[in-house]
C-alpha cells in the first residue's frame, strides 16, 4: 500500500506544481487554492508512505515523479520545448527511479 500512497503523492505533486505555475505567483485565486490543497494532500500521502518506506527512497521517488510529471505537463499542456538533451535528462531521472524501486525491499 505504501507504494500506492507514494505514487498518488507524486501525482498530487505534479498537480500542485502545475497549478502553482498557473497561479502566477499566487495572484490568481483558483489555481492558488488548488495548489495549496493538493500540496497538503501530497505531503500527507508522502508522510503515510514514509511510515514503511525508507526516507531516501520515498523522498527521491516522490520528487522524481513530480519532476518527470511536471516535465510532461510542461511539454504537453504548456507547450514547452522538446529537445534531445531534455528528453535524455528526464530519461536519466526515470532510470534512477527504477533503480531505487528495484533496490528497495
Amino acid at each position: 500500500m505504501a507504494w500506492i500512497y507514494l505514487l498518488l503523492a507524486g501525482v498530487f505533486e505534479v498537480v500542485w506544481a502545475s497549478t502553482m505555475k498557473q497561479s502566477e505567483g499566487f495572484t490568481k485565486l483558483g489555481p492558488s487554492v488548488i495548489t495549496i490543497v493538493t500540496m497538503i494532500i501530497s505531503f500527507g500521502l508522502l508522510a503515510v508512505a514514509m511510515k514503511s518506506l525508507p526516507l531516501g527512497t520515498a523522498y527521491a521517488i516522490w520528487t522524481g515523479i513530480g519532476a518527470v510529471g511536471a516535465f510532461l505537463v510542461g511539454i504537453f499542456v504548456m507547450g514547452e520545448a522538446v529537445t534531445f538533451f531534455r528528453i535524455a535528462s528526464v530519461s536519466l531521472i526515470v532510470a534512477g527511479l527504477i533503480g531505487l524501486k528495484l533496490s528497495t525491499a
